[in-house]
């Protein structure tokens, strides 16, 4: 076979570089550009590389927006605001009366409808109530009782009574008030577990407000008697005083009747407890009153128990 040499010739060789060129065109695979747009005979779109588009972009907002610059007083004071946030608030002492008080509570038979539960507070720093008050309240830590005063209060054992005051039988509150300085203060209600007020009687540390008040002077200095009212009838504490102002009887009405205990005092200054006779009377001032009252205890000159109802008896050997 003979090869035929091709000549330097540009009008020969351009002949032969076309029919070359669409040979080879007609053999490639021909590709599709992602960024190309669909020309004017209808091609379809290519796929874009990216989800956003222009339009996405141009509306979304710009992280990098203008700084504002603080002053070193703005610093300050958004600092001090961050760390008081970040403080707990500190628990506020409780207070009544202008005196620190503390909560307690005490609990008395066994679970369930009778069961009783009072909650109260007591003076932190104990102080003697005023000895002319008509009946002093204090807690008995050890005990877990409150107790009505017979005499002074020890201050090693004794908490005086002061502030809000709730009691509770099978979760249904029957009595509420408040105490100020071992005395009862305020408004004091006395509830059904049905929630039905019984009784409301308004104080004045200690002393009912309507109560019947009488005195040994004319300046009204040297207590002799208070008679406690309500709706016109005895409904409270009552107390009698000697013309020294040692208490002599003290005693409580309901419903114009003698109920509980009584005591006369013996009017020494030199004993601690006074008490000489301490009498009983029926429970409720809603029941028929009990006419002769039954001695319950009996102490003699030196305050020594020498009577206590069918559990002692030597009268004769203390007199």
């Amino acid at each position: 076979m003979r090869l035929f040499r091709l000549t330097s010739s540009p009008a020969l060789l351009l002949p032969v570089l076309l029919l070359l060129a669409g040979a080879s065109a007609s053999c490639s695979r021909k590709t599709i550009s992602f960024n190309s747009q669909p020309d004017a005979a209808g091609q379809l779109a290519a796929a874009p590389d990216s989800l956003t588009t222009t339009a996405d972009t141009a509306a979304a907002p710009t992280l990098g927006g203008k700084q504002v610059t603080l002053s070193k007083e703005q610093e300050r004071a958004a600092r001090s605001k961050e760390r008081a946030a970040q403080r707990k608030p500190k628990k506020k002492k409780n207070i009544f009366l202008n005196e620190p008080i503390k909560k307690g509570y005490t609990k008395s038979g066994q679970k369930g409808k009778r069961q009783e539960v009072e909650i109260f507070y007591y003076l932190r720093t104990f102080r003697q109530p005023d000895p002319m008050a008509l009946a002093v309240y204090y807690y008995n830590p050890r005990k877990r009782k409150v107790f009505k005063a017979t005499g002074e209060l020890n201050p090693a054992t004794d908490k005086v009574m002061h502030g809000p005051y709730k009691k509770m039988r099978g979760g249904k509150v029957i009595e509420t008030g408040f105490f100020a300085y071992g005395t009862r203060h305020l408004r004091w209600e006395k509830l059904t577990p049905d929630n039905i007020l019984t009784a409301k009687t308004h104080y004045e540390r200690g002393f009912p407000r309507d109560a019947n008040v009488t005195y040994y002077d004319a300046d009204r200095k040297q207590l002799k008697e208070v008679i406690p009212y309500l709706n016109g009838q005895m409904e409270g504490d009552y107390v009698r005083f000697l013309a020294t102002g040692k208490r002599e009887w003290e005693g409580q009405f309901e419903n114009g009747k003698r109920v509980g205990e009584w005591i006369n005092y013996w009017g020494f200054r030199n004993l601690k407890d006074r008490r000489h006779y301490v009498y009983g009377y029926g429970e409720s001032g809603y029941e028929p009153e009990v006419k002769e009252p039954v001695l319950l205890k009996e102490y003699n000159r030196n305050g020594v128990l020498i009577y206590e109802k069918d559990k002692l008896d030597n009268r004769e050997k203390g007199k």
